[in-house]
């Protein structure tokens, strides 16, 4: 049995929240719950991340998605590049 952990952080890379995961679950499941309540600018996260449904939460947000896409997007979505590179 493996544990995935979950973490969020703010700009500088502190702790704002986590959560302990079954080793066989999708990342992206856990997102919301991470989420909910936050107020934020931007996500920056890679492409296990790349979700339909996290996408659209974050636009309703107002907030700057910065996730790295599966090739196998049929829509592929801009990625700024440069602020990809500030994920930690």
């Amino acid at each position: 049995m493996t544990t995935k952990i979950l973490a969020l952080t703010d700009a500088l890379g502190n702790l704002v929240r986590f959560r302990l995961m079954p080793g066989q679950r999708f990342d992206s499941v856990e997102v919301p719950s991470l989420i909910d309540g936050l107020e934020f600018d931007a996500f920056i996260a890679d492409k296990a991340f790349d979700s339909n449904a996290i996408i659209a939460e974050l636009n309703e947000r107002g907030a700057t998605v910065v996730i790295s896409q599966h090739p196998r997007r049929s829509k592929p979505l801009l990625l700024d590049r440069e602020i990809y590179k500030w994920r930690i």
